[in-house]
């Protein structure tokens, strides 16, 4: 049977339904449909929802304009909503509609009566209580009406309606597909993070340190505002094709190896280096972290060195040439004779699904709760989105985050399938015009929907041109960049030192500490981790900061200049970096009055977070930014004038 009412156009949602949204504890979900019938009667609708499996609740829909309906639904729990609407015939404001206007029109009305009396008979039979109470009442007045106007006048409460509906057969009523929300705790979307290679923590040249030395850094890392360190593979390291400095092929006998070679006699996946120390060592570096108010990161790495245990007990897992010997990982030019990739299309896929979970929960079970996964791209989505779905299952409160700098369509596929935060292309947009259209896309093309960006300045991979060309400028700029234009971001360690050296043709670093161990005097002359402390500090006090899809982009007539705001409530903050690490730029900016609540023409205090300078401001400014003294404004807007 074709169905009288339709609902169309549903927001929020990704893929028509095919995947979740996301939205954080304390978010509104802003429900909204088209909704429309044939004819002229009434309709009424409402949201169904539940969460993580819980009781069916309702919010009824509000008609908006034209055939849009609207409700809000609060998520309160950190786990997956969700919720289908239902849209009926409302028979009783129908009728009250038709009743209404005959009466206005001086016309007899004595069968519309007797056929809203039998309506509200219908709803007394169906109901109960006060309910029931209230419904007698107003049928006695509509029988004692003598009336057109005295049978208007008894069923003019609004509340009647509402009672009716409650008791009242839905007619023809239809309900949407089912969609989903994943629905995160408040770090998945606002986090600040810090990469740290534990062995590299110490202090005595040619040493490497261990994670119970590595703690001692943990207070000066929640001194500068970072909230999660990142840990890369913290497993034994294999020695069969182990990698020297610089990844040259053949290793000294006191070179550490590259730690993504993970597995040796000492164990694979769920064991610690024994360099670095014991798995109770790691406990307490857990410990010490929670103490600062840090979260430990993890690296999952789905790769094993030649020595790695599975290689021995599970030979299926791996690819294998025509001669029998396991296949290493290549990406042509380069080849990674120290790693085996693991072979997802293997017989024993149950198995090995099962085997990579159980790393996961393993990890979760001494006190990790998120993951940074390495090179996701190169699995199967379908693996993705079980285990993610398997282990939030248990822990909804597990984060993910893909490193997967590949094609748009697959790293949008990734967020889609459950990874709750993502690397991007941000490490590479340098100028203004370019760096517009990202985050534009990133916050209003639908991507906001299910697409989390970290800005990461810099990895132990990349070193960005911008960043050993631009000297201390283009440290200081791209850091502002990052941390207000996306609510996370992170940094891999050297860069407070403003470390730029690279191997020459590259955006490798030079001496990588990927291969080798680094002693640093994280102290040393020229560091910037003031600078990072003070933006830091502005981030957490602004709620404007936490949030990605509240930034507007300016006009400004000096394209090195970039210009944007972000409003979040009462907190507004206007925003201009000079983009050229080299040279002062300067240039007018037009701010629209109404983005800071002014009337045209009017006159505003704002308030540098950087410097502490007061401005008075308008709808059109003056920027003068040198590189060498002030790379940008981060301004409050303080007082109307």
């Amino acid at each position: 049977m074709n169905p009288h009412i339709h609902i169309e156009a549903i927001t929020p949602n990704t893929d028509q339904g095919a995947y979740p949204v996301k939205r954080i504890v304390g978010d509104p979900l802003h429900v909204a449909a088209d909704i429309f019938r044939d004819g002229h009667e009434a309709i009424r609708a409402q949201v169904r929802w539940h969460a993580g499996g819980g009781k069916w609740q309702t919010i009824p829909m509000a008609h908006q304009d034209s055939d849009r309906w609207a409700a809000t639904v609060p998520l309160t729990h950190n786990a997956t909503v969700q919720f289908c609407i239902d849209a009926w015939t409302d028979v009783f404001g129908t009728w009250l509609v038709d009743l209404r206007k005959k009466v206005e029109a001086g016309l007899p009305v004595p069968s519309e009566v007797a056929e809203g009396i039998q309506l509200v008979q219908h709803a007394i039979n169906m109901s109960s209580g006060a309910d029931r109470q209230r419904l007698t009442t107003a049928l006695s007045a509509l029988r004692a009406a003598d009336t057109p106007t005295q049978a208007a006048e008894a069923v003019r409460d609004p509340a009647l309606v509402e009672l009716m509906d409650r008791w009242s057969p839905h007619a023809d009523q239809v309900t949407s597909p089912t969609l989903r929300v994943t629905v995160d705790r408040p770090r998945a979307a606002y986090s600040t993070w810090y990469e740290m290679f534990p062995r590299s923590q110490g202090r005595e040249l040619g040493k490497a340190a261990t994670l119970r030395h590595a703690a001692v850094r943990l207070p000066d890392l929640r001194a500068m505002g970072f909230d999660v360190v990142y840990l890369p593979p913290i497993h034994p390291i294999g020695t069969a094709h182990r990698k020297g400095p610089n990844n040259s092929l053949v290793a000294g006998p006191d070179d550490p190896g590259c730690p993504w070679a993970i597995g040796g006699p000492a164990g694979g996946h769920t064991a610690i280096d024994p360099g670095l120390g014991t798995l109770a060592d790691f406990d307490a570096f857990v410990a010490a972290a929670a103490e600062q108010g840090l979260e430990v990161a993890l690296d999952f790495a789905i790769q094993c060195s030649p020595d790695h245990p599975w290689v021995q007990e599970h030979p299926a897992w791996f690819h294998h040439r025509p001669d029998g010997t396991i296949k290493y990982a290549e990406n042509p030019p380069k080849v990674y004779h120290d790693i085996y990739p693991v072979n997802f299309d293997t017989e024993d896929r149950e198995a090995l699904w099962q085997a990579l979970r159980d790393v996961l929960l393993f990890w979760i079970d001494h006190g990790v709760k998120i993951f940074r996964v390495d090179k996701p791209h190169t699995k199967p989505f379908p693996f993705w989105a079980w285990v993610i779905a398997d282990v939030q299952n248990t822990y909804p409160d597990v984060i993910f985050l893909a490193e997967a700098f590949t094609r748009p369509k697959v790293m949008k596929l990734l967020a889609k399938v459950g990874f709750t935060q993502s690397y991007t292309y941000f490490t590479w947009r340098n100028h203004a015009a370019e760096l517009r259209a990202y985050l534009e896309e990133l916050c209003y093309s639908g991507m906001q929907e299910y697409f989390r960006p970290n800005f990461w300045l810099n990895t132990p991979d990349i070193l960005p041109e911008i960043l050993q060309t631009g000297g201390k400028p283009a440290f200081k700029h791209r850091l502002v960049l990052a941390a207000t234009l996306s609510p996370s971001y992170g940094i891999y360690s050297g860069f407070e030192l403003c470390e730029n050296a690279a191997l020459p043709g590259s955006e490798e670093y030079l001496n990588s500490e990927k291969y080798e161990v680094r002693v640093r005097d994280w102290n040393q002359p020229g560091n910037i981790k003031a600078l990072i402390t003070q933006i830091n500090c502005i981030r957490a006090e602004h709620p404007a900061l936490q949030r990605l899809d509240n930034v507007q982009f300016f006009a400004c007539d000096n394209d090195r200049l970039l210009v944007y705001g972000k409003r979040h409530g009462a907190d507004t903050l206007l925003i201009a970096v000079n983009l050229d690490p080299h040279a002062m730029q300067h240039g007018y900016m037009t701010i629209p009055a109404d983005f800071v609540g002014i009337a045209p023409g009017g006159r505003y205090e704002v308030v540098d977070r950087l410097s502490g300078a007061v401005y008075n401001w308008g709808e059109r400014n003056y920027v003068r930014l040198d590189p060498q003294h002030q790379v940008a404004h981060i301004l409050k807007v303080h007082c109307r004038l």
